[in-house]
């Protein structure tokens, strides 16, 4: 079934396959848009012996690029593992791709080969769309998955440096990622996060304390109350009413829009001015 639906998606893209070819290892260039940025040197280790052993059992893919030059479009661990072993040359799958259908191709790889990291995974839908001007929607059809699975996982990146850095550093799943997706403070990211990592909290525990947290910081109450009194507590704190709006801003600037957002305090109340551009 799976190979299937490969066989399906590589029809679906515009290239022209040649012969396998032999060229040389520094005629090929890295692909720009390879999502995967760690490459477990261990395990590099071990295929470069088994291709000192048995040779390189797959070719990896390659698109020309110029004269006597190649872009990688698959296998970049291959082509690693064949440097560690001293080779000059590799045997190659020489496409004529487009340059998005290089990087298409690339994800699809990944994909389908070892575990990507959440975060790599994310980066490289960014990068696909921002750079190739491809809707999620197209995206997620070239990749075979659903838009939400896309949109999903690309909200993780709009979690700050600082709170990536701790989620990449510690190992903490992408379950936990989402979870700290809900507060919208930088600082509380970050210490709840080091709370996850030092009591070693499991994604059920992660996300019972960001609803304490959350409660916590507006006033949010869990026991059960007239209905007039929740609403009450719920409005003593407009931060929440803030940064739910300001959140709205993002999303309406990651799909294009650029909205105009102005808040200020008057005597009245903090009056807040929000502008969407109408669309030409």
């Amino acid at each position: 079934m799976l190979q299937t639906q490969v066989q399906l998606k590589r029809r679906n893209i515009r290239m022209r396959q040649r012969e396998v070819a032999r060229i040389p290892i520094d005629s090929i260039r890295p692909n720009p848009y390879q999502p995967r940025r760690v490459f477990s040197q261990e395990a590099l280790e071990e295929l470069c012996q088994s291709i000192r052993q048995y040779g390189l059992l797959q070719p990896i893919s390659v698109r020309k690029a110029g004269n006597d030059v190649y872009e990688l479009i698959a296998g970049e661990r291959r082509l690693r593992a064949c440097r560690m072993a001293g080779m000059t040359t590799i045997d190659a799958l020489v496409f004529s791709a487009y340059e998005q259908d290089s990087a298409v191709i690339a994800m699809m790889e990944n994909l389908q080969r070892e575990n990507l990291h959440y975060m790599e995974e994310a980066e490289g839908y960014q990068n696909l769309i921002r750079d190739h001007g491809l809707s999620q929607e197209e995206l997620a059809r070239r990749l075979g998955k659903n838009q939400s699975t896309i949109a999903n996982k690309m909200r993780i990146l709009k979690l700050p440096a600082s709170v990536k850095a701790l989620l990449l550093e510690h190992n903490l799943t992408e379950r936990h990622a989402r979870s700290l997706l809900r507060l919208h403070d930088e600082e509380m990211q970050i210490k709840i996060a080091r709370v996850i990592v030092e009591q070693s909290l499991n994604v059920k525990a992660t996300e019972e304390l960001v609803e304490r947290t959350i409660s916590r910081i507006y006033g949010i109450e869990k026991e059960e109350r007239p209905a007039a009194n929740k609403v009450s507590a719920f409005v003593r704190d407009t931060r929440l009413y803030v940064n739910s709006i300001k959140t709205i801003v993002q999303q309406m600037q990651s799909a294009g829009l650029q909205p105009a957002y102005d808040a200020q305090e008057t005597e009245k109340g903090l009056e807040i001015r929000l502008t969407i551009p109408k669309r030409s």
